[in-house]
């Protein structure tokens, strides 16, 4: 089989995009085929389809989860392919989001930024400390944590979150992570089971959302906005509260795009 594969970074969080229709039920075997390319640094693969009326594109991860990275490096894949030099706006479909996904590109600057799902409610426990939060943004939850990195962490949350899923809390959950707060930096671990992977992420949109809504918690009506250093980049999460509630809330920052390669697997 013979497809057409762009490689994205999006501030670190490497991602592969197939360009070429491939059927859902395959996507998992030729995603973990993708990811074991060498030279490519690939974290996770999403699918290019055929978008409905209305939606400028339509972009599906490998395990049917939500990615904001992904999300807005799909925002400037587009921009290349449709000749944009300037800015662009594009209403999305994207796995994971009952939602459109709006991004706004700026091909000179090489950002992207998108408008993200907004948090739902989740019960509240604790792992390590009080300040310990578990976000829940639909196709993918994560547990905010001012632990040091530990894959341990990883290992003590999935009992809890199984037990949330099977009594209904978490119905359309796909991935889920622990974003670790810790000496002034991100490091964000995630999971997507029906994909079969597990990274530490260079970076992760939908994680720094969660630690922004989590460090946001209490402050006064208006914007949030904080800048992640993650290990391999950088991602703004911006916040918009009202009388307590998260009413809107984005993610931006660099991503390149490398050429369109052909690739036999």
């Amino acid at each position: 089989m013979k497809l057409h594969v762009v490689r994205a970074d999006p501030a670190g969080n490497i991602t592969l995009f197939v360009l070429d229709p491939v059927p859902r039920e395959e996507r998992a075997a030729l995603a973990a085929a993708l990811l074991r390319l060498p030279g490519t640094d690939a974290e996770q693969v999403g699918f290019a389809c055929e978008p409905r009326d209305g939606f400028d594109g339509r972009m599906e991860m490998a395990g049917g989860e939500f990615c904001g990275n992904a999300s807005r490096a799909f925002g400037m894949l587009l921009a290349r392919r449709r000749g944009v030099t300037g800015r662009a706006h594009y209403t999305l479909e994207v796995s994971g989001s009952a939602s459109p996904v709006c991004v706004d590109v700026n091909v000179a600057e090489g950002t992207a930024r998108a408008a993200m799902p907004l948090p739902r409610p989740c019960g509240k426990f604790v792992l390590f400390d009080e300040r310990d939060m578990l976000v829940n943004l639909g196709g993918i939850v994560h547990f905010v944590t001012h632990h040091k990195p530990d894959a341990a962490a990883m290992d003590a949350l999935e009992p809890v979150l199984r037990t949330m899923r099977e009594a209904g809390a978490l119905p359309d959950m796909e991935a889920y992570g622990v974003i670790f707060l810790h000496d002034g930096r991100m490091t964000p671990l995630v999971k997507v089971p029906a994909a079969g992977t597990l990274f530490w992420e260079g970076s992760c949109g939908s994680g720094s959302l969660a630690a922004a809504i989590v460090e946001s918690a209490g402050t006064e009506d208006g914007t949030f906005a904080r800048d992640y250093v993650q290990p391999a980049g950088v991602v703004r999460a911006e916040v918009e509260r009202r009388e307590s509630c998260v009413c809107a809330a984005y993610i931006g920052g660099s991503v390149t795009l490398g050429e369109t390669m052909e690739i036999e697997i």
